[in-house]
């Protein structure tokens, strides 16, 4: 795989995570009305940090296991229906109504920007769930291109969140909503479509490995 598709295809998974409701948004949402467009480079570098302790860890446990075709698999497989799951639940949640962009402060907090960036992803179930499934998958993947191919998956997946979240901070910050809920639920569907696709995908190449 170039790394071209793990850059773009770690893009649009890390949007669709992102632009989900969660912690992480209610506070970027929070700290941005509190402290202005300034909170959104330490919110995400708190993210990034966590993020690239994590990768180099399972870089370090995984080194020796990326060309066992059994676990490779394995892992595509559970990485590969729980995207499917998440791309269907998010086409749901636009079928029922369930998604609004709501961008008022809701959520107060003492620690500053970073370490919460930092501590809110990391008490995330969502955030451990998707790791050990399909983030390990695309590592793995990723894994097979060397170090450039760890990289710009990485570098993929933390651009997703500085596109939004930095979108979602000037928002705040200038009181203006460009996004209507019906705008940023079809940009969800859209993205559930992508996440079906994608884990459809994933499941059937960890079948071909474990066959």
């Amino acid at each position: 795989m170039s790394l071209a598709a793990i850059f773009f295809i770690s893009l649009g998974v890390g949007l669709s995570g992102a632009l989900m409701p969660g912690p992480l948004l209610t506070v970027t949402i929070n700290e941005s009305y509190r402290r202005g467009f300034r909170a959104a480079p330490l919110l995400v570098a708190g993210h990034a940090v966590l993020e690239a302790s994590l990768i180099v860890l399972l870089v370090l446990g995984l080194d020796r296991l990326v060309g066992n075709d059994v676990f490779f698999g394995m892992v595509g497989v559970a990485g590969g229906a729980f995207i499917f799951w998440m791309g269907l639940s998010m086409a749901l949640d636009v079928r029922d109504g369930r998604l609004h962009m709501d961008l008022h402060a809701s959520d107060r907090r003492r620690i500053g920007p970073f370490a919460a960036g930092l501590s809110t992803s990391l008490s995330n179930p969502y955030w451990s769930l998707w790791w050990a499934t399909f983030g390990l998958s695309w590592l793995l993947r990723s894994m097979e291109r060397g170090a450039a191919g760890v990289l710009t998956f990485y570098a993929g997946h933390i651009m997703a969140d500085v596109l939004w979240y930095f979108v979602v901070a000037f928002l705040v910050v200038t009181g203006r909503r460009f996004i209507s809920d019906r705008a940023y639920n079809l940009v969800i569907l859209a993205c559930g479509a992508f996440l079906v696709v994608l884990g459809g995908r994933f499941m059937g190449d960890g079948l071909a490995h474990l066959l």
